[in-house]
């Protein structure tokens, strides 16, 4: 069955699946919508699986569907990726798949790409932002950006720069409700519970004189994007944990203040990437920039 795939087939049905018609994916192909559907219905034949449900009003994939799709994707992105790496020098092509936590996403890695993609024209770019954990081998994705968090033993992992969260909250709030002195004193606060990658949601684990302990939080505002939490703070709600670069600027300006500043959080800035994609000239020359951009909020 294996000399029966043809690279151009994977690629017709995945434009069909990022179409999500067979219609719009044979203007896109610059095909007849009966020569796709002929072509798809080939690929099952070979495949012996059905991939899609084809109704009058959309597509929808199969469980085989499903895992073709996966497979599809890693395969027409691995041979993008050979022809880039045995490239003899020249313009950086093909793509690049990046995944990164939405704040983060936002404030620091996309206008990385944005330099990327001004330097690398040829490059098609594609950032995903997910709140959640991303296993880039099995998602198709060529580099995930994670604050702290554990690496897989089946993933590469670097680290690209220190990074640690801190407690703060606005001075008003300190005011009407006191300081912790302590960590448990923190049972006792409204906290503003952030759904992080990489931590428990309501539990937090800090780093102090006593060594890591964890501390159960509460309070009537969660979020998952970390602005949003930075925002209530400066509102006077409660205490946040928020990496220091995220706060440096108020706390200097004194429209937040450290609490219980013997106590942080490790998180520091990680790449991690699926074997044997770590050399890859694209994945190297936008962690360069990332790296760039990563020590310079650290100066």
């Amino acid at each position: 069955m294996h000399n029966l795939l043809d690279l151009d087939d994977l690629r017709l049905f995945v434009t069909v699946i990022h179409a999500g018609s067979m219609g719009r994916a044979a203007t896109e192909l610059g095909l007849s919508p009966s020569a796709v559907s002929k072509r798809l219905s080939l690929l099952e034949a070979r495949l012996g699986v059905v991939l899609m449900r084809r109704t009058t009003r959309r597509l929808s994939l199969t469980e085989a569907g499903e895992t073709a799709f996966r497979w599809a994707q890693h395969l027409l992105a691995a041979a993008s990726d050979m022809a880039q790496e045995l490239a003899p020098g020249g313009a950086l092509r093909g793509l690049l798949r990046v995944s990164a936590s939405s704040g983060f996403g936002r404030n620091h890695v996309a206008p990385v790409l944005s330099d990327f993609a001004a330097r690398h024209p040829e490059v098609e770019v594609r950032l995903e932002a997910l709140d959640r954990p991303v296993d880039p081998a099995a998602e198709g994705i060529d580099v995930d950006i994670r604050i702290g968090g554990t690496r897989e033993p089946h993933l590469h992992a670097r680290r690209l720069a220190a990074n640690r969260r801190v407690l703060c909250a606005a001075p008003a709030y300190l005011a009407a409700h006191g300081r912790p002195l302590r960590l448990a004193d923190l049972t006792r606060h409204r906290c503003l519970v952030i759904r992080e990658r990489d931590q428990p949601v309501g539990t937090w684990r800090l780093e102090g004189p006593e060594g890591v302990e964890a501390v159960r939080v509460r309070g009537s505002l969660s979020t998952n994007l970390g602005e949003m939490a930075h925002q209530w703070a400066l509102d006077g709600h409660g205490i946040v944990l928020r990496s220091f670069w995220d706060v440096a600027e108020n706390l200097r300006a004194g429209r937040l203040e450290r609490v219980l500043p013997g106590h942080c959080q490790e998180a520091d800035v990680w790449a991690v990437y699926p074997t044997g994609l770590s050399r890859l000239p694209k994945v190297e020359a936008f962690l360069g920039l990332l790296v760039a951009h990563l020590a310079r909020l650290e100066a």
